[in-house]
């Protein structure tokens, strides 16, 4: 069932949006060379912390998810968990997926960075992801339909040879992280439920350069390539206002 958001519940989620984005920002600035995903997963940790929300990935699912945020390096497309033994190391990628609850509810956002200096190819690949949010994002108005995000991300994405993840999805989020409706990068335009004031969806782009394909290792929760190529993903959360979107996941 969808859950339409009034504006004071969006204005909660924008605040737990903002911790979200301070977690993102500091990411992008401590991540480097010899750094492990635990003491990413720290930082995160105590910035959640001091703001008075708790993390929402932390205990999430079966089994318990043992991080506050998802660390996903190179071929990893989400759901990496933080580890003294994963070290930074030149040339990588690494996604950053974090969630924080505040007063009850949710916000939810990813960035994928590059580790020191990276290849052509896989800097392409980390703005073009970002672009694809971009498109979907274009579409997220009044009137339309879920399928023209979908429709939008996966055209720009395939227009660029790149592989669209279809076993995982973007979704509703506000009391609980994870909400109605599915939110595919993957679709048809003028298809699926038509957009309303108060709908609140993490759009999330996963994009592969290689093959769409994707499996999951055998701690249940690391979903990677099966080509073993590098994963981009690029979320936010955003509200469908009557005059358009608005992003709840930022500064």
């Amino acid at each position: 069932m969808v859950l339409l958001k009034t504006l004071a519940e969006i204005g909660m989620m924008a605040e737990a949006g903002h911790i979200v984005a301070e977690v993102l920002e500091l990411m992008g600035k401590i991540i480097a060379p010899g750094i492990s995903t635990l003491d990413l997963d720290r930082e995160a940790r105590a910035i959640i912390s001091r703001a008075g929300a708790t993390p929402s990935f932390l205990g999430y699912g079966q089994p318990p998810f043992p991080g506050a945020i998802c660390a996903s390096i190179d071929a990893e497309v989400v759901h990496g968990i933080p580890s003294r033994q994963r070290i930074l190391k030149e040339g990588s990628l690494i996604s950053i997926d974090v969630g924080a609850c505040l007063n009850g509810y949710h916000a939810d956002a990813a960035r994928t960075f590059a580790v020191g200096e990276i290849k052509p190819a896989a800097a392409d690949l980390i703005r073009v992801t970002e672009e694809c949010f971009w498109k979907g994002f274009a579409q997220a108005i009044p009137g339309a339909r879920l399928g023209d995000i979908s429709a939008a991300v996966q055209q720009h994405a395939e227009a660029h040879g790149y592989g669209v993840v279809r076993e995982l999805t973007g979704h509703g989020t506000g009391r609980s992280l994870h909400e109605d409706p599915d939110l595919p990068n993957f679709g048809r335009a003028g298809h699926g439920m038509r957009l309303e004031p108060g709908l609140v969806v993490a759009l999330e782009p996963m994009i592969n350069l290689g093959t769409r394909r994707v499996y999951i290792q055998e701690d249940e929760w690391t979903i990677v390539t099966a080509d073993g190529q590098p994963s981009a993903h690029y979320e936010n959360t955003l509200a469908i206002l009557a005059d358009g979107p608005v992003i709840l996941t930022r500064l």
